[in-house]
């Protein structure tokens, strides 16, 4: 289930929690799924307690659900979480990212993650890394944390979208042309691509997925 490296013991917590995030972010791990610490304990050769910090981090960034009846359990997307973040997304990311381009932001890293999609277990952290890529030269460190602090759960409700009806090639078209403008310097053209594009998703995912989880 866990795509594991050996991990010194100084960043045993770290691993731990990159190695849940990513089976989260990838699938692996389902909406609304138990997260036992010593079923992942068990599965990462680690002991409880980076577990058990890890977990509480990823509750902390929205990716997990701690109950004090039923313990950890991946967060389940509805259609009012996929609104109030993308609603922030659409705000502030094309903006930033018009930043960027003014700023003359190198985009080497956001053309390296369009060459991860081709890999379907990677896709949603290839996408997660794209969209950072696009709006980390901004210039404005404020605009980042906060749209880092988004990061985790836009990728949540990318695998949810996803789940419900396969859209990527659609969107791998719209990351090209948004990549395209970037490079080329036109900020306005990318800031407008960008809304659209993020508009777009949203739309649809707050239409397709449950209104309420509970």
């Amino acid at each position: 289930m866990y795509d594991r490296v050996a991990a010194p013991p100084a960043s045993r917590t770290d691993f731990v929690l990159e190695s849940i995030k990513e089976a989260i972010l990838n699938g692996k791990l389902k909406p609304g799924q138990a997260l036992v610490e010593t079923d992942l304990a068990a599965a990462l050769k680690v002991s409880k307690t980076p577990v058990r910090e890890a977990l509480k981090t990823l509750a902390g960034s929205g990716l997990v659900l701690m109950s004090p009846y039923k313990g950890a359990s991946v967060r389940t997307v509805d259609a009012a979480m996929a609104a109030s973040v993308y609603d922030v997304r659409m705000l502030v990311e094309p903006e930033a990212l018009r930043r960027a381009v003014l700023r003359k932001a190198d985009f080497s890293e956001a053309e390296q993650a369009l060459e991860d999609v081709d890999d379907l277990a990677r896709r949603s952290l290839a996408n997660r890394r794209f969209h950072r890529a696009l709006y980390a030269g901004c210039g404005n460190p404020l605009m980042v944390q906060i749209l880092d602090g988004l990061r985790d759960q836009a990728a949540l409700i990318t695998v949810a979208g996803w789940g419900i009806r396969p859209t990527w090639d659609d969107e791998a078209a719209e990351h090209r042309a948004i990549l395209a403008a970037a490079v080329e310097g036109r900020g306005d053209l990318a800031f407008e691509l960008l809304r659209g594009h993020i508009r777009t998703f949203a739309d649809r995912v707050t239409e397709e997925l449950p209104d309420v989880v509970r």
